[in-house]
């Protein structure tokens, strides 16, 4: 109402004074100010009045004031005068709104009445609230109480029916462990009874009780009933065992592995038991298998094929072996003592089935020892496999085969011991060390480990024999006696012919295994054959007779060596050097037998250059003769070398590249006789005499093609 009164009193201050607003100047109302003296005009102080003025500036009110050149004392008394006429406007407006006034203080002391009601009313209840909040407060607490009391009756409830029950001996167990069958139920009773009789042992709460001192004697005789009968039980089995024709394997897996629980009971609950049952286990099985392993190797020899004895070595004169009936061994004649031929098949069936020996021997079949080895140890593999599972699976102990197999490895050592000393066999044996390698591979990827030892042990008694075998082949040919095996024979000698196929076979067979030391081996023994070959060589009286029969021996251990795959090495290339020196003396020999005066003269003048050697030049009589003569016989010289070369020589090809050489080697003697022809002064008088290049062309051509 002040703002009120306060804009009032300005607009009737503006109403009185109609003069216009002008702008504000300070300087200039100061200058103008008159002060009306009075009674106190000695008391104003005018100090500071500029300030306040510049402060006072900006405000609309004191603006106008100064901006009129109202007087203040004036101005004064017209806003009193304002004031007291607002506060009378005022009182005549209150009185006019009086009887509203009234109404509405009737209204709010209503309202107060109302509202003090309620505020009774809302006591009330929150008093009751309270109350039921102590109520609920104490149904909670009872609550709480209930359920921890209903919490721990639950969990004594629970010990004591698994107390109840863990102690407890049901008359339907007692049943069934005195007077039940061995089987599936008789296994579940028997996993019940013993984990009464481990918590028995353990638990110290039943261990403590009075309840077990009523019950352990029933759960003793209980024990031991279960003892007495799953080891009669056992025992009948381990009897099946025993019987002629059964198969272990089967009764063990079907049968043994359904009962393994059986074992476990006896562990924790009688170990005295257990170990009378594990011994007769191991005792049953080892004569089991010893029997079986024992009947399986007299089967087997049975079907042995003997293909080497002591004296079958490559330096041995063939008639004091009884291998061979004549002096030198038809060429294509493969003997099992050298060759590997099929022998080598055995390496791609190490996996396969062991041999069934009565169907075999109702076939009248015999085989090397590497084929029966491999049938044996293919055997004991598989044997080993299915027993060290099961010693796992049933025993839980995997060492106890060992025990098992102590036997039959006896057996097989026995077997072994009284074969290999007398075996001469060096491809056999070298075919046995790569079984028992790919067997030891087999068990690798098999996992089982327990023939690790003993495949090491007969790969260990295996290359000394090996060995052995392999230095007597060498000292045969180191000390083979040269006269007993020579013979008027220029085509490839038996000796050779062993030493080609036995190389070529051990070369094949080492490829994959890789041994070092047998291929230092092979170099020694391709030196022996090298000397023992020039001795025989040298005994023949023509040295061409000699260098056709190195040719023939080398062409023959090229060709077995190149037959039985591309790993000759260093050998192979060692007898093709020897083949092709040799080869260009044969050629040289065989030209010097028809045509020895060309080729001296060639030789010796051909090459020289006339103006060099003027006291002794070559003239038409000296080279007339040869003209003629390589004239009138050409053709039946090279017919008498072609029937040579063909008698000569085993192989046909060898022959024909031995024979064209030679015809090459002639054209090239006697083109270089024409060329010296060319230079002698008058040698164009032997014009007529000369055979044409192209016609000596044509007839080589003819012989190729005849080849």
């Amino acid at each position: 109402m002040a703002d009120t009164a306060i804009d009032q009193v300005n607009q009737s201050y503006d109403e009185a004074n109609k003069t216009p607003k002008n702008v504000f100047d300070l300087e200039s109302f100061v200058g103008d100010l008159t002060v009306e003296e009075d009674a106190c005009s000695d008391d104003i102080s005018l100090e500071g009045l500029q300030q306040e003025l510049e402060e006072c500036k900006d405000d609309d009110v004191v603006t106008n004031i100064l901006s009129k050149g109202v007087k203040l004392r004036e101005y004064t008394k017209g806003v009193e005068n304002n004031l007291r006429q607002v506060e009378l406007d005022s009182i005549q407006e209150y009185i006019k709104e009086s009887d509203n006034l009234v109404s509405l203080h009737e209204q709010i002391r209503d309202c107060d009445n109302i509202l003090s009601q309620m505020e009774t009313l809302l006591s009330g209840f929150q008093a009751e609230i309270g109350s039921i909040s102590a109520d609920i407060k104490v149904l909670q607490e009872k609550s709480m109480d209930m359920g921890l009391k209903l919490k721990n009756r639950k969990v004594a409830e629970s010990k004591l029916a698994k107390f109840v029950e863990e102690i407890i001996v049901p008359p339907r167990m007692i049943d069934i462990i005195v007077d039940g069958e061995v089987n599936d139920e008789y296994l579940r009773t028997l996993e019940i009874l013993s984990k009464k009789l481990v918590v028995a042992e353990v638990d110290p709460m039943i261990k403590n009780s009075k309840a077990l001192k009523d019950v352990q004697p029933e759960l003793e005789k209980l024990r031991q009933k279960a003892v007495s009968k799953v080891y009669d039980f056992l025992v009948q089995k381990l009897q099946a065992l025993r019987k002629p024709k059964t198969n272990i394997q089967i009764l063990q897996q079907s049968v043994l592995l359904k009962y393994k629980y059986v074992i476990s009971f006896l562990k924790d609950h009688s170990k005295e038991v257990y170990n009378e049952v594990r011994t007769a286990y191991i005792d049953t099985m080892n004569k089991v298998l010893s029997a079986h392993f024992r009947a399986y190797i007299q089967a087997l020899e049975k079907l042995q094929l003997d293909i080497a004895t002591s004296n079958d070595l490559i330096g041995v004169e063939a008639r004091s072996s009884g291998l061979f009936l004549r002096g030198r061994e038809p060429l294509k004649n493969r003997s099992a003592v050298f060759a590997l031929g099929d022998r080598i098949k055995i390496l791609k069936e190490v996996d396969e089935p062991a041999l069934i020996p009565h169907i075999a021997e109702a076939s009248s079949i015999k085989y090397p020892y590497e084929v029966l080895f491999r049938s044996l140890h293919k055997l004991l593999m598989d044997t080993a496999t299915s027993e060290y599972n099961f010693c796992d699976d049933f025993f839980g102990e995997e060492p106890m085969f060992y025990d098992i197999f102590a036997g039959p490895f006896a057996v097989i050592d026995e077997h072994f011991t009284s074969i290999l000393p007398n075996s001469y066999d060096a491809i056999g044996l070298m075919l046995m060390i790569l079984i028992i390698h790919q067997h030891q591979l087999i068990m690798s990827r098999r996992r089982i480990p327990c023939l690790d030892s003993y495949l090491d042990k007969v790969n260990i008694a295996l290359w000394p024999r090996f060995k052995m075998v392999f230095d007597m082949h060498l000292s045969s040919l180191r000390n083979a006696n040269v006269k007993t095996l020579w013979e008027d024979d220029v085509h490839p000698h038996y000796v050779m012919r062993r030493y080609a196929e036995f190389t070529a076979s051990l070369i094949h067979l080492n490829v994959e295994y890789g041994d070092g030391q047998l291929d230092l081996n092979l170099e020694r023994l391709r030196m022996a054959i090298d000397d023992l070959l020039i001795k025989l060589a040298k005994t023949f009286s023509k040295a061409k007779s000699q260098t056709v029969f190195l040719i023939n021996n080398y062409d023959m251990t090229i060709s077995v060596l190149k037959e039985a795959g591309p790993e000759g090495g260093k050998i192979l290339v060692h007898f093709e050097d020897l083949l092709k020196s040799n080869t260009a003396l044969f050629v040289e020999e065989l030209l010097a037998e028809h045509f020895s005066q060309l080729i001296k003269f060639v030789k010796t003048r051909g090459s020289e250059d006339l103006s060099s050697n003027p006291d002794r030049p070559i003239t038409v009589a000296e080279v007339e003769p040869l003209v003629k003569d390589f004239a009138s016989r050409w053709k039946a010289a090279i017919e008498l070398m072609h029937k040579d070369v063909i008698t000569s020589f085993s192989n046909f090809l060898c022959g024909m590249e031995i024979l064209r050489a030679a015809l090459t080697q002639l054209l090239l003697y006697y083109t270089r006789l024409s060329d010296c022809i060319k230079r002698i002064v008058g040698g164009s008088a032997l014009n007529k005499d000369l055979v044409s290049i192209s016609s000596i062309m044509y007839e080589i051509r003819k012989y190729s093609r005849t080849f």
